[in-house]
């Protein structure tokens, strides 16, 4: 049986699953008009400046890209202050969470993952054979004397989000500084800062790239999606020693990211005031959240993200479908095991104010 020739890991894989699409609620409860508040999208829309580069790209789709994303890289180092050798750009964290496990697993290794965090650590470790070591937060923090724990010889890779997806919370300083200190030189530290351009506004936010320049066992990831609003087009890089980059590189697919998505990234990283708006938007849509959520006493993580983690007392799957009903898209907490959270992307004020009313409905219904 053909069956017989798949690889054993699929046996008890279980896959990532995406927020549920636009067009499929509105197909499904005839609505005209959604508020997706599920996929931590920006709701401002694209970088205008990324718009007009993808336009000005399309004319030359019918050449291969630039397999190295140079020009890319060029910017991202001179902004940075590093050089283009400990640069890895890839279609989104998914293809580089991929990449990164490619270049250190082999069948029988372990990673260290937080619980809850992002699921894309888990499926592209366990794929390739590696047994996951979770560690469950304390009292809303990273515990880092459980990550520490979780390490042994055959550890590969500890994974630390910040901001975390999904509550919200960051590493701080003094825990990376303890995590680094008792974790051993080759165990290769996942620092996903996918949302550090909102983690910035916490004063106590740590900038990775301060501890990869001490420890080069570092890798920091970081997208395009989120502060600029180009999740569709699927950018995004890692920064780590020259090392790690030159293995990552041997592994990536020739030509990732596409030609459009990097000329759509290089404007988009030019466009200060598209990212200020976004931070503005962000900012006065956690604070309405937040607000109401205390006037109604619920318990929520304070979220440095574009996404407020909150626990909404009643199971997240009947809130989930009761808010689609009525137009609203958000995150059920289950997936994560935490059946009575719910994770909500931010949005603008119009779409925050429907959704306190909608949601103020849902729970009333209970």
């Amino acid at each position: 049986m053909i069956s017989e020739r798949f690889r054993k890991e699929l046996k008890a894989f279980r896959p990532y699953v995406p927020g549920k699409p636009v067009e499929e609620v509105m197909r499904e409860y005839g609505l005209t008009e959604i508020d997706k508040l599920a996929s931590n999208e920006n709701q401002l829309g694209p970088s205008p400046l990324a718009v007009e580069a993808v336009k000005r790209a399309a004319a030359e789709i019918y050449l291969y890209p630039e397999a190295s994303a140079i020009d890319l890289k060029k910017d991202l180092a001179a902004q940075y202050g590093i050089g283009v050798e400990s640069l890895v750009v890839g279609s989104g964290g998914e293809e580089l969470l991929l990449i990164i496990a490619q270049t250190f697993i082999n069948e029988g290794d372990e990673v260290v993952v937080p619980s809850p965090s992002f699921g894309i650590y888990n499926t592209t470790t366990s794929l390739l054979g590696a047994v996951i070591r979770t560690v469950p937060l304390k009292e809303k923090e990273y515990d880092i004397p459980g990550l520490l724990a979780a390490v042994n010889e055959k550890t590969k890779l500890v994974y630390v989000c910040s901001p975390n997806n999904p509550t919200g919370h960051i590493a701080t300083r003094e825990q990376l500084d303890a995590l680094y200190a008792g974790l051993p030189e080759d165990v290769a530290v996942v620092l996903d800062e996918a949302y550090f351009e909102f983690g910035k506004e916490n004063p106590a936010y740590p900038d990775g790239l301060e501890y990869l320049a001490k420890h080069p066992n570092t890798l920091l990831l970081r997208t395009f999606s989120k502060i600029d609003g180009i999740a569709g087009l699927r950018i995004g890089y890692v920064i780590t020693s020259k090392e790690i980059a030159g293995e990552m590189n041997k592994v990536k697919q020739t030509f990732t990211p596409n030609r459009v998505a990097q000329e759509a990234a290089r404007a988009a990283m030019k466009d200060t005031d598209h990212r200020a708006a976004t931070i503005a938007m962000n900012r006065s849509s956690l604070t309405a959240m937040e607000t109401t959520f205390q006037e109604w006493g619920l318990e929520f993580f304070k979220s440095y993200a574009n996404f407020i983690f909150v626990d909404v007392k009643t199971h997240s799957a009947r809130v989930f479908e009761e808010l689609l009903k009525k137009g609203t898209i958000v995150r059920p907490g289950h997936f994560w095991g935490w059946d009575n959270w719910i994770r909500i992307s931010t949005g603008t004020e119009e779409q925050t104010g429907r959704l306190l009313k909608r949601l103020k409905e849902v729970l009333e219904e209970k």
